[in-house]
């Protein structure tokens, strides 16, 4: 007969596992040199605070489809937006939106990045940041972020079909998906990751938002190696999935889940894992964790 303290221990044991591999797939990867060719490179093109923030939500908002199309895709959207990605959006008007005219990436338009920069004007003219607007919404929501973020894509929208006769396209839908729907908001979660958490990969210029609510932005590489790590066994990404994934990297590192989210990631990135068993499966710090050995 198994006692409770007996599951207790068995429970923690297993915690102190993961950690351990999670420090050092950390180590090994949670380094400024490692952080090409994930979007978040282009943010560290700018120096100046205000063109980080709109290169940020700009990188992870086309964070989708081929690793490589992506890369491309945003050098050609911050070429076409010149040296400060800021100074293009708080000058928007009619000679910017010729300027992004052509630019696609996959079914994401230049009017769709036009149409969500013009309402970005309208944020940076009234309250000077992203950050600023963003904290509208989370000091009324308390210190968690999904409230605060669902507010922050509903905002914009309502701002958006003001002034469209009541119409919010559906491009601009997709670059402002939110949690209201029960969507993972995957991109949405990635900004918000690089704006708050600080450390060598992320860039931590929002300083009011704790990072202890964040929620790890789950794609198909972590909802995967997550469910071998035993914190979801959900068959799709969804909000629920997130949360319960935040939930069981919490139990780990309550101050920052968060943490281990890039340098799991480059496994499925960087190392193409699959979730099957391969040739060089064997070097891999989650080795043990997959195969049970």
């Amino acid at each position: 007969m198994m006692y409770a303290g007996d599951i207790r221990r068995r429970v923690s044991k297993q915690q102190a596992k993961i950690r351990d591999v999670l420090d050092r797939l950390y180590d090994k990867y949670n380094h400024r040199d490692c952080i090409k060719p994930d979007p978040l490179q282009f943010v560290y093109r700018y120096v100046e605070p205000g063109d980080m923030e709109i290169a940020a939500l700009l990188a992870a908002d086309l964070a989708y489809g081929r690793v490589q199309q992506i890369e491309k895709s945003l050098e050609d959207l911050f070429g076409r937006m010149g040296d400060s990605p800021c100074e293009f959006v708080r000058g928007f008007g009619e000679d910017q939106r010729q300027r992004l005219s052509g630019f696609k990436h996959r079914f994401t338009t230049g009017r769709d990045i036009s149409d969500l920069l013009e309402m970005l004007k309208r944020v940076l003219n009234q309250y000077g940041s992203i950050e600023k607007f963003f904290l509208r919404g989370y000091e009324q929501g308390g210190k968690e972020t999904i409230g605060a973020l669902r507010r922050f894509c509903e905002t914009l929208c309502a701002m958006y079909a003001a002034g469209h006769g009541g119409q919010v396209s559906r491009g601009l839908k997709y670059l402002l998906a939110g949690p209201a729907g029960g969507s993972a908001s995957k991109r949405l979660n990635l900004f918000l990751r690089w704006m708050v958490r600080d450390d060598e990969v992320d860039a931590g210029l929002w300083k009011s938002v704790d990072k202890a609510g964040l929620i790890v932005p789950v794609d198909v590489h972590i909802g995967r190696l997550c469910r071998i790590l035993g914190f979801h066994n959900r068959k799709t990404v969804s909000l629920a999935a997130a949360v319960e994934i935040t939930r069981g990297f919490a139990e780990i590192e309550p101050d920052d889940p968060v943490k281990y989210d890039f340098s799991l990631s480059r496994v499925g990135i960087v190392e193409n894992c699959t979730g099957q068993r391969r040739e060089g499966c064997e070097i891999c710090e989650m080795f043990e964790i997959c195969f049970g050995r």
